[in-house]
């Protein structure tokens, strides 16, 4: 590994990355390997995580595709006692699995619809946290990387999405970060989070294709996007890689509840 590689040195690490078997998901699991780390993905599509797993396996490391609902605790649990079974170690978690509901008004929301997204989106991010916490505060130290939202630290106009579930869990994944941090850091602990703007392959990108039906109202809507975003495009999944990379690594050894954005700008209009 040359030297400018070295600081990110993953080798011998375990990773475990929900939602691994696409998008942003399966950028999070390539990247982890690149850098040495083995790495368990979980998602609730079997077949996408074996897909990312044989992407992956061209680094030489492990890679164990496994069948996830984080919405449900014990499957969750699960997890957990076989990743210890076959690693006895979790050295790296990200909370990516995630849902986005249609965009409606909150009075317009429909009940199901508000208690999916919270179950997968808020409820599944704290199953695993509290799960791997506890395996992390014994071993003395872990990394756990919360994948959130710019709506986890602003909102959208209705004019581009109305999405409260969404909004509401992901304000609630920033909160667990910072307060994980608080409690963990003393056990050596480091708990971070990233807040992507618009990127493709994420959730709120793919509901303005299978939520809005009319072109031109997609067009309208994408186009607002880009207006309101200062570098004026949206963003490829690989451009989370190094925030990713920064963060799983001993680089970042002094970052503990933070929120890293990366949005084009979005936010700061």
């Amino acid at each position: 590994m040359s030297e400018i590689r070295k600081p990110y040195d993953l080798n011998g690490k375990v990773a475990i990355v929900t939602g691994g078997g696409s998008g942003l998901g399966r950028e999070f699991c390539d990247v982890l390997a690149e850098f040495g780390a083995d790495v368990i993905c979980p998602d609730l599509f079997l077949e996408r995580a074996e897909e990312t797993c044989k992407i992956i396996k061209k680094y030489g490391r492990k890679a164990v595709p496994i069948s996830l609902d984080v919405a449900r605790y014990e499957q969750v649990q699960q997890l957990f006692k076989q990743v210890m079974t076959e690693f006895g170690k979790v050295d790296i978690l990200v909370n990516n699995a995630g849902v986005a509901p249609p965009s409606v008004l909150i009075d317009e929301t429909d009940l199901n619809d508000w208690h999916r997204v919270i179950d997968v989106d808020l409820h599944g991010v704290f199953y695993c946290m509290k799960e791997a916490l506890g395996i992390m505060k014994k071993q003395k130290g872990g990394v756990i990387i919360n994948i959130s939202s710019t709506l986890g630290i602003s909102a959208h106009q209705p004019s581009i999405l109305a999405q409260s579930p969404y909004v509401a869990a992901k304000h609630g994944v920033v909160g667990l970060t910072r307060q994980a941090a608080a409690e963990y850091g003393p056990y050596g602990i480091r708990v971070n989070c990233i807040a992507p703007g618009f990127h493709r392959g994420t959730r709120l990108p793919d509901s303005l294709h299978t939520q809005i039906t009319d072109d031109e109202e997609r067009k309208k809507r994408g186009d607002l996007i880009i207006e309101g975003t200062p570098l004026r495009r949206i963003a490829e999944p690989k451009e989370l890689r190094g925030i990713l990379l920064l963060l799983a690594s001993d680089n970042s050894s002094f970052m503990t509840g933070s929120v890293v954005v990366s949005d084009g700008g979005m936010t700061i209009c």
